[in-house]
């Protein structure tokens, strides 16, 4: 058995088996890692410091192509990988270099190692309930490996490319992100395989059933457009009576030109909701088009443009922009 606050090495799938028979059930943390790969080796770092955080946990490494047996039993198809297991059973998956993500679910884990046969039943509902939150997220949601701008299987780019090319708005969740939903949502939607596509909650199948109703016409009527630009835009710019396009929010400003806007504003008491430039490269880019202004912050009261920093300090200085943005001019 590994000692409290140590990160143990495995040579074998032997081995790996000793170590995962921890007493209690508690967390066992196995990396896949290579040798050849720089980010395996920052994450042995981060895995170091979490065994001194959390002492009821172990912390196992592997060399992933030292043991194919195990990597291919456990669909280990690239480096990092983290497994998470609790008496000898797979409870949940992390693929990549992300330390926060390998952090937070350390915590999780770590924080539910004790579970009794009655909260068993409580975790499956809970488990059902994030479920039926996470497919109905969106009108149209995707469970596919990897994002769309980054799929990690052929099928998953293959229903992407569908998607995009009938203009379908859809959100998506990446099921290597989350091993508790990959298996979960097996069950629950009586469908073994990704990725999976729900409108409405509903589930209407794989790449498969995808093809075909593409085929017969049907896929256009089934999900739900994107919206036009154009439209994103104006619904955008009226989402309330005064609007400020910038770069971060009002609590944080990204840029010293949003900073100063925003002090001008908040100093006349009036009412304004801000959109972040920054989170959206369709708006921010479109904006500039649609409003031929080329440069943010951007103000509008009531759909209309007032101008960026320059004309703002203008009206301030003459005394007019108190009844502009209360719409009385």
């Amino acid at each position: 058995m590994a000692a409290a606050g140590v990160v143990a090495a495995a040579g074998s799938a032997q081995q790996l088996g000793q170590l995962l028979r921890q007493p209690g059930g508690s967390l066992v943390v196995v990396h896949f890692w290579a040798p050849w790969a720089p980010q395996c080796a920052q994450m042995n770092e981060v895995m170091a410091t979490l065994a001194k955080e959390h002492t009821h946990v172990t912390f196992v490494t592997l060399e992933a192509e030292a043991v194919p047996e195990v990597s291919e039993k456990y669909e280990i198809s690239s480096v990092p990988t983290f497994l998470f297991f609790k008496n000898s059973q797979k409870v949940d998956r992390l693929d990549g270099a992300h330390a926060p993500e390998l952090t937070k679910k350390v915590q999780r884990h770590a924080s539910s190692s004790s579970v009794s046969a009655g909260s068993n039943d409580s975790a499956k509902e809970d488990l059902t309930a994030r479920l039926k939150k996470l497919i109905n997220a969106a009108p149209c949601m995707l469970f596919m490996k990897g994002s769309p701008k980054e799929p990690r299987c052929g099928f998953s780019k293959q229903m992407v490319e569908i998607l995009n090319k009938h203009s379908i708005s859809f959100s998506s969740f990446d099921i290597f992100s989350d091993e508790e939903v990959r298996q979960g949502l097996k069950t629950y939607s009586n469908w073994p395989t990704y990725p999976q596509l729900y409108v409405a909650g509903e589930l209407i199948g794989g790449l498969d059933i995808i093809k075909e109703l593409e085929a017969s016409g049907e896929l256009d009527t089934i999900c739900p457009k994107a919206q036009k630009l154009e439209d994103r835009l104006k619904a955008l710019i009226n989402k309330a009576p005064v609007m400020l396009f910038m770069k971060g929010n009002k609590q944080t400003a990204k840029c010293g030109f949003s900073k100063q806007i925003i002090e001008i504003i908040n100093n006349t008491g009036v009412d304004y909701e801000t959109f972040d430039i920054l989170e959206d490269e369709e708006v921010r880019q479109g904006l500039k088009t649609y409003s031929n202004w080329p440069t943010y912050p951007q103000l509008y009261v009531k759909g209309e443009l007032v101008g960026g920093l320059d004309i703002v300090k203008e009206l301030k200085e003459s005394g007019e922009l108190l009844p502009i943005l209360k719409g009385e001019n």
